[in-house]
């Protein structure tokens, strides 16, 4: 998480609740309770799910009053059952409840994409095929998402722009061809991935002999999956994506693809049923 900038996301989120004010002056319902009250409180969830954001919950209450203490009962990554306590809060009451929604919101999102995750990678179990995300995440969180997925046991795909090649349609129009569209990516770095997705199988003919080190085979079915198998024959690493569903994962680890890539893993998310109740 070292490259995540959880303080400013935190900022971000509380300065929305407290319209850019002090917490003092920005939470009118909290400042009917005597400001030098304490409580003790709880998180736990409603639900089973796979934990994940709990740095984000800390810098929530710490931001708001550093005299906060919270004692976590569990760990990013492990999987609760219902009415499980996550963690006990104690200090300030009117702090405490400034943070509660902005806290439940960044775990509750990040423990339903890592629940999400574990969820697919269970059906790829006993297989070499990996789940990758992609950069369909809701706009502010991609890092934090993308660590989510990494909680519930996915693998991140490229992380933005920056990191990898990922050669698409109008990628390959503008540049003329697969071939030039490699080409190129190599002699600007050679020390960066080349993925190229194809949309049929003559396509996926030109980026193997372009000698991509990963080809994205895009709304393939199965038939044509097992062909491109077949005929890529381990020259470079195969990934599916498009259309990818829970059902479906199974079968299509067993078709000796190397990645499934879903983005309905960070877009199509439901949040996990937490609540914080004073104790």
């Amino acid at each position: 998480m070292q490259n995540i900038d959880i303080p400013l996301a935190v900022k971000l989120a509380l300065s929305e609740d407290l319209n850019g004010q002090d917490a003092d002056l920005g939470d009118i319902t909290a400042n009917l309770i005597p400001a030098e009250q304490h409580i003790t409180a709880e998180i736990i969830t409603r639900e089973a799910c796979v934990l994940a954001g709990a740095a984000w919950v800390t810098e929530t209450f710490a931001q708001l009053n550093e005299g906060i203490k919270l004692l976590w009962c569990v760990n990013d990554g492990e999987q609760l059952s219902a009415n499980q306590t996550i963690v006990k809060i104690t200090g300030n009451a009117r702090h405490i409840l400034t943070g509660e929604r902005t806290a439940l919101n960044f775990l509750q999102t990040l423990s339903g994409t890592a629940t999400t995750v574990a969820d697919c990678v269970a059906e790829l179990a006993g297989t070499n095929t990996k789940l990758l995300d992609t950069r369909k995440t809701l706009p502010g969180m991609r890092l934090a998402q993308k660590y989510a997925v990494r909680c519930g046991g996915g693998t991140n795909h490229r992380i933005g722009l920056y990191d990898a090649y990922l050669i698409k349609e109008n990628h390959i129009f503008a540049c003329g061809s697969i071939e030039n569209a490699v080409k190129q990516a190599r002699q600007a770095n050679s020390q960066l991935n080349v993925e190229v997705e194809v949309e049929n199988i003559e396509e996926l003919n030109q980026a193997i002999l372009a000698k991509a080190d990963i080809i994205m085979l895009d709304n393939f079915d199965n038939q044509m999956i097992q062909q491109a198998v077949a005929i890529n024959a381990g020259k470079c690493k195969l990934e599916v994506s498009g259309n990818i569903t829970k059902p479906r994962l199974k079968a299509l680890s067993q078709l000796g693809v190397d990645y499934i890539s879903s983005g309905a893993l960070t877009k199509d998310i439901k949040a996990i049923d937490l609540s914080l109740r004073v104790i």
